[in-house]
């Protein structure tokens, strides 16, 4: 997977348009933001603007980020970091065992996890969760500030463009769907939903065991399939999610299943995509794709 550098994304554009790169512009020496997955390194990007390059290690849409395996660069980038974001929970463990090898005082660490309690052998998909994005988007305002107290004004004026516009699109899309079909049964391939159905009142009727096992790696048990199989066949659920960059091969035959029973399937990823789009877009895509899939399954 290749590293991405951002610099004047639509966080730096959300920040002039609240005029923070007038108030408090870019420092003569860039805080420095290694992230090790592009969700993170673009909230990032956003919340810093100008007074920050980022580096995300973990950026490629196409490829599963649980089986990553990260480089000697990678290395580097952590080390050399004003600020390390790391997922936590065991989603990247790599990223803490690089960090600890190569400490230094001046640095700053964010476990997101951490931040929102969550333990390891918990859902670690937390950008999934729209309060925890708000959560971290705090924790990271903060620790730019600590970092760079003279860039305090234009900070809180990125952190403020950031939610009353990057997000109000995002937000607005969940809103429109728990409105419209709050309740709804769906089904799902694997854990990384569970925090996005939640937030969207919507049932998801997989069984836990088969989406906890196929999030992380192992085999679903032949019940748990064959709930799921029966599942589509009797159209309990008027939606299948699938995360595409997981896609076992039970996983494929259930999706092949649910579009041969006329089922709408939704696809979604781990990590941006397309790579380089900013969080909301990203997420506001796939809840489009998700609101539009709800209206013909439940037609």
């Amino acid at each position: 997977m290749k590293r991405t550098k951002g610099w004047l994304s639509l966080g730096a554009a959300l920040c002039a348009l609240v005029g923070a790169t007038s108030v408090g512009a870019a420092s003569a020496t860039p805080l420095r933001v290694t992230a090790a997955e592009s969700i993170w390194g673009d909230l990032a990007t956003q919340l810093g603007g100008p007074r920050v390059v980022v580096t995300s290690i973990v950026s490629n849409p196409a490829a599963d980020p649980h089986d990553y395996e990260p480089t000697a660069i990678d290395a580097r980038a952590l080390a050399g970091a004003d600020l390390a974001i790391v997922n936590g929970a065991g989603y990247d463990p790599w990223a803490t065992k690089l960090l600890d090898a190569n400490p230094v005082k001046h640095r700053l660490t964010l476990n997101v996890a951490h931040l929102a309690d969550v333990r390891n052998g918990e859902n670690p998909h937390l950008w999934y969760a729209p309060s925890d994005i708000s959560l971290i988007a705090t924790a990271i305002t903060a620790a730019l500030t600590q970092l760079d107290p003279a860039g305090r004004d234009a900070y809180a004026r990125c952190s403020l463009a950031f939610r009353t516009h990057g997000l109000a699109t995002y937000l607005s899309a969940i809103a429109s769907i728990r409105s419209l079909y709050a309740g709804a049964n769906i089904g799902a391939s694997e854990s990384i939903v569970v925090p996005l159905a939640r937030a969207l009142e919507l049932n998801i009727k997989t069984p836990a065991g088969l989406m906890r096992a196929v999030s992380e790696g192992g085999d679903p048990s032949v019940q748990d399939i064959a709930i799921a199989q029966r599942q589509i066949a009797r159209h309990e659920i008027s939606v299948w999610i699938e995360n595409s960059q997981n896609t076992t091969p039970d996983v494929q035959r259930l999706t092949k299943a649910a579009r041969a029973q006329g089922i709408p399937v939704v696809s979604i990823t781990e990590t941006l995509s397309p790579r380089g789009a900013s969080f909301q877009a990203w997420q506001t895509a796939q809840l489009t794709a998700l609101k539009n899939a709800l209206a013909r399954g439940n037609a």
